[in-house]
């Protein structure tokens, strides 16, 4: 042993005393010559650097001849030798492989180094391409871009504030986990207005996982999760920005920039919204809530080897919202004309992360956040304000294992909420901290299978200990075809503070019984993919996909005879099954992506009619695009809504929504977008009014559609 430490120390001396030279390498792909993100660069089975979203890396090396090794799974390996010295630049071409099932795409989710498409964890991933198309279509937030996907339900639980939530294979909202860099950032009384909040053009990408991924990332993700990808620096320098006006008179100002050398980065984003309350059915009553919106996002980096990476960032966000009626808004109340609520809310995080790799696929992360939330609603009826600071850290490592990959960590995550006025609530405080452990086991067989093992121990500070296991595989059968299938455990801990369809009133939520009990789920899927290729750049990808979730003990919000809102453990589960069809086709400079969903969510614990309210049992959805000589895009999208069951159990009628889009690069770095949503002018208030009582006091009904109408929007961008 004493021999081997003197060898490592005389090898360290050797390096330094020769001289060295400093090499920057940009990697592309031999097909479609663009840069390759997250290639590992290997000399000798020493980990160099991988490259970053440019294709670029810098890499030092001593005098001498070296073998370099560019290694990145869904690419050929290649091999080369290098003489130091030798050019300041260097240009290296992978192949694909040519049996790989799609596109290759890295994800962070899966927690490993496996390509999208041969991981058994089912991840799908709205990227670059697409946040960059959502920046100049909606961007204000990333509410529209989820709801595009096929499972997934963008649910508006608020016709005054505009308050959304995230709904999954026909799950409540409470049941999806929204992470920020896979960490929790959006949850209890923290999550009002998350998504609302969060703009396309700071994200590198956003990567959703249908079903179960408890094991993984936490208990709460029993529907899903939704993890939100920052971007981080390249070499060369990266600067953008965009205006944006709409028809509903909503005004968006968005910049970002960021760039690195050989020790230091920074990315660094800042955006403003300005919405007008708007009446659109001309109720008296706003549809769009008056909003002021500022979000400020720095990020430092530090890179003290090439093998390591530190980052410090900061994100502040401050939002107002009024809405209510437009007299009132505009300083004119009277008598008959006094409602409204305003919210405004603060959020400042701070947030910090180590990554070093030890080997090419063998690194350990450092990471977590802390967060605070401060809300306070006023109406003229009652103010509430309430503050909940958040906190996370993590340690994890990734160690591959001959053909398997073993990933393990250890996190503490947690929340506590107080009430700070009105004295007369009777939720006061609130606490939740769990310390958990959880690792995952994948063996890769022979290239064409994988299999995974995971395993969680949670425990909670009031609710104990829970062990979540998680098995899945996908299998490869020659060029075209692959199965994946999985299950997997979850559980959500009492909170009455999560996200509903139906938003309560603070004042009114008593605190948790020690009766209720925590819900635990069970989660399955399985699917089938198709993949074949053609000609020169056409393909057709199908995906037929199949879910079950059942959720035991489901936690029920009650209303008693004073009006105040309590929770209970109803006696049969929540079972949502059903399955998603999903086709991809590119033509030439044509592309388009159709999906089907069906959903069979029901309350078993309820008689009668069970299914669960505002869930469509039928969607489906298409997207067509064409790029005309690299100049234009032309996009049209189409979505039709099935019969969803209201909560007095009457069925709604179904409904077409279309949106159109046209894009045009003026020169290198300008784009000017026109795009417009609900073009058929599809709003719930057609078909029923949006609230029961008077105007003085009026209860807004549970939305089962768009209510802020057909909406227009011109976006100018320059991008470096």
């Amino acid at each position: 042993m004493k021999l081997t430490y003197l060898s490592i120390l005389l090898l360290l001396l050797s390096l330094n005393a020769y001289p060295q030279d400093a090499i920057h390498m940009q990697v592309s792909d031999g097909n479609s010559n663009l840069a390759v993100p997250f290639v590992n660069i290997v000399s000798n089975s020493t980990f160099l650097a991988s490259t970053d979203s440019a294709g670029k890396a810098l890499v030092t090396l001593p005098a001498g001849s070296h073998k370099i090794s560019f290694v990145l799974t869904g690419y050929k390996r290649l091999d080369t030798t290098i003489t130091i010295p030798s050019p300041k630049n260097v240009n290296i071409t992978l192949v694909p492989e040519a049996e790989d099932l799609a596109e290759v795409t890295i994800v962070s989710s899966t927690r490993s180094n496996q390509n999208i498409e041969s991981s058994p964890l089912k991840v799908e991933v709205l990227g670059k391409e697409e946040m960059s198309e959502e920046a100049g279509i909606k961007p204000g937030n990333i509410a529209s871009i989820l709801g595009d996907v096929s499972g997934v339900q963008i649910q508006q639980s608020s016709a005054t504030s505009g308050n959304s939530n995230v709904r999954i294979q026909g799950l409540d909202g409470r049941y999806t986990q929204i992470l920020q860099d896979g960490m929790p950032l959006y949850d209890g009384f923290s999550g009002g207005f998350g998504i609302l909040t969060i703009p396309p053009l700071d994200l590198k990408q956003i990567e959703l996982i249908k079903g179960s991924a408890s094991t993984l990332y936490g208990g709460g993700a029993i529907g899903g999760l939704v993890n939100l990808i920052s971007k981080r620096p390249a070499y060369n320098q990266e600067a953008d920005a965009l205006i944006n006006y709409t028809t509903l008179n909503e005004a968006n100002v968005n910049a970002f920039a960021a760039k690195r050398n050989d020790k230091l980065g920074y990315t660094i984003f800042a955006g403003y919204t300005r919405q007008q309350a708007t009446d659109v059915n001309k109720d008296d009553l706003s549809d769009v809530p008056k909003t002021n919106s500022f979000l400020i996002h720095p990020k430092l980096f530090y890179y003290p080897t090439a093998k390591t990476t530190i980052a410090l960032g900061y994100s502040g966000s401050f939002d107002k919202r009024r809405g209510g009626d437009m007299l009132v808004l505009q300083n004119k109340a009277d008598n008959s004309h006094q409602y409204y609520e305003s919210n405004n809310s603060q959020r400042h995080t701070g947030e910090y992360l180590v990554e070093h790799y030890y080997t090419t696929n063998a690194k350990v992360t450092l990471k977590g956040n802390i967060s605070n939330f401060d809300r306070l609603t006023n109406t003229n009826f009652y103010s509430l304000k309430g503050n909940q600071t958040s906190y996370y850290s993590e340690a994890s490592g990734n160690l591959p294992i001959g053909k398997s990959d073993l990933i393990v960590g250890i996190n503490i995550v947690g929340d506590t909420y107080k009430t700070i006025n009105p004295d007369t609530a009777s939720l006061k405080s609130l606490a939740n901290t769990t310390v958990g452990a959880f690792g995952q086991y994948s063996l890769h067989i022979k290239g064409h299978t994988t299999v995974e093992a995971g395993l969680r121990f949670d425990r909670h500070s009031r609710y104990g200990i829970f062990a979540l296991p998680r098995v899945a595989a996908f299998h490869k059968f020659g060029d075209h075809w692959a199965v994946r299938a999985g299950f997997g455990m979850g559980y959500k801990t009492p909170n009455p503070l999560v996200p509903q369809n139906i938003e309560y009133n603070v004042l009114d939520i008593l605190p948790v019984s020690s009766l209720v009990k925590p819900e635990i789920s069970y989660g399955y899927n399985a699917e089938v993919n198709y993949k074949k290729e053609w000609g020169k750049g056409n393909s057709l990808f199908i995906n037929q996909a199949f879910f079950l979730t059942q959720v035991n003990r489901p936690i029920v919000f009650e209303t008693n005879t004073g009006n105040k809102v309590d929770m209970v453990n109803a006696t049969k589960p929540i079972v949502s099954r059903g399955f998603d069809t999903y086709v991809k086709l590119i033509l030439h400079s044509w592309e388009l992506y159709a999906g089907y969903t069906y959903t069979d969510a029901r309350l078993t614990y309820l008689p009668g009619n069970t299914f669960v309210p505002l869930t469509p049992r039928n969607r489906w959805a298409f997207v067509l695009v064409k790029e005309i000589e690299n100049a234009w895009r032309l996009g049209l999208e189409g979505s039709h809504t099935g019969t969803q069951y209201r909560y007095d159990r009457s069925s709604t009628p179904g409904y077409l929504f279309i949106a159109a889009m046209i894009q045009r690069q003026i020169g290198k770095h300008a784009f000017v977008v026109l795009n417009g949503e609900n073009l058929l002018d599809y709003r719930m208030s057609k078909v029923e009014s949006l609230y029961n009582g008077s105007i003085q006091n009026p209860a807004f009904k549970p939305l089962w559609a768009p209510i802020d109408g057909r909406v227009i929007n011109l976006s100018l961008r320059w991008k470096l």
